[in-house]
């Protein structure tokens, strides 16, 4: 992480470490040393942890609020697609000449003559159907 002490720091410092504790005690105090370095980073993983579940925890709550704005909008639309279905639509077309939802009416015609009427041929001759008008 730091690279403050290298080969040539490191030996200096034990030679330091060495006269002034001793060789007996040296062992020792290298293992209360890699304790405390152990507990150091035990605490500083448990910090990080804690960070990353506020982070995570975070993340889950604005997960739950879209996942309720969703649900909201689902409720919204099927609400409005229940009314449209039990809407009673009137069985004779209004008065304004607009046709109702899901008809066509063809444009310029009364609403009354939407749909042509069937052509009769008979009585005329075969030659005069299809026929120019002279």
């Amino acid at each position: 992480m730091f690279d403050i002490f290298s080969g040539q720091h490191i030996l200096i410092l034990l030679a330091v470490l060495l006269i002034v504790v001793g060789p007996k005690d040296l062992p020792r105090l290298m293992r209360i040393m890699g304790q405390w370095a152990g507990k150091a980073r035990a605490m500083a993983n448990e910090f990080k942890k804690s960070f990353d579940d506020m982070a995570r925890q975070e993340e889950l709550d604005k997960l739950r609020q879209e996942l309720e704005a969703l649900r909201q909008t689902n409720l919204t639309v099927s609400e409005d697609a229940q009314r449209v279905a039990e809407a009673d639509l009137p069985a004779e077309q209004p008065q304004g000449g607009e046709p109702r939802a899901g008809e066509y009416q063809i444009k310029g015609a009364p609403a009354d003559a939407a749909a042509p009427a069937p052509v009769s041929t008979e009585g005329t001759p075969p030659a005069a159907v299809g026929s120019p008008a002279p």
